[in-house]
């Protein structure tokens, strides 16, 4: 049966709270923007500006839960973890991070690259070294590392993998390996849920993972009809 659409009801911005009032609100200000705008340009592959920037407010959801991560050095790692894939060869991007991919070489040259971009913009706007370098480290193996360093590296590598899990995520996911949104769910949690290394990134990841499954969209095949093997794979 059909659903029934409601009229609409237009709300007088009178009723609509300043943004200043509104818990959990997240934005990018003060030497964070000026870092982001930095790194803006490094991000116009794989849709890496929307990822990193919903990576952002999930590692500032995770940094009030992980007493012991520095917000100074975590925010700005999120923002330039991916800026290395600038330096790769587009048409080499998917194939290295496909399931079952045999490139790590691709994957470990954006964190390496990624790092010296990092370092360069963090000196540009004149960020103390020690944190410089703390963050360079990080961003220096945030996906082949298997481990967390500390704290904040914990936050960051949760910060990038719960991203799949997310609307956008799995969109993307999706469409980069023409997959629907039931393969794509269950590509995106063999490779990631297990991999989360914080207690409270496991229970952002059961969340999403609860209403993407549960969603009643439509649940087409892709153009294959089954979804590639998940071994081994890093899907962003």
């Amino acid at each position: 049966m059909p659903h029934t659409p409601l009229p609409v009801l237009p709300l007088a911005p009178s009723l609509i709270p300043p943004a200043d009032e509104v818990p959990a609100l997240v934005r990018l200000t003060g030497v964070e923007r000026e870092i982001w705008d930095r790194a803006l340009p490094y991000l116009d592959v794989r849709d890496n500006a929307t990822h990193s920037l919903h990576a952002y407010g999930l590692a500032d959801a995770l940094l009030a839960a992980v007493p012991l991560a520095r917000a100074d050095v975590v925010l700005p790692a999120i923002l330039l973890h991916d800026t290395g894939w600038k330096t790769v060869d587009p048409a080499r991007i998917l194939p290295a991070i496909a399931p079952g991919s045999h490139d790590p070489g691709t994957v470990r040259r954006h964190e390496t690259e990624g790092a010296v971009i990092a370092h360069r913009i963090l000196t540009d706007v004149g960020y103390p070294p020690d944190v410089t370098a703390r963050i360079t480290e990080i961003v220096d193996g945030h996906d082949t590392r298997r481990h967390a360093l500390n704290a904040d590296d914990a936050v960051v590598k949760d910060a990038d993998k719960l991203w799949r899990l997310t609307p956008h995520g799995l969109r993307t996911v999706g469409s980069w390996f023409c997959l629907d949104a039931e393969q794509t769910l269950r590509l995106v949690l063999s490779v990631t849920y297990d991999r989360l290394l914080t207690g409270t990134g496991r229970a952002i990841g059961r969340a999403l993972a609860a209403c993407a499954g549960l969603d009643p969209g439509p649940r087409r095949p892709g153009p294959t009809g089954r979804a590639p093997s998940a071994g081994g794979g890093h899907t962003g």
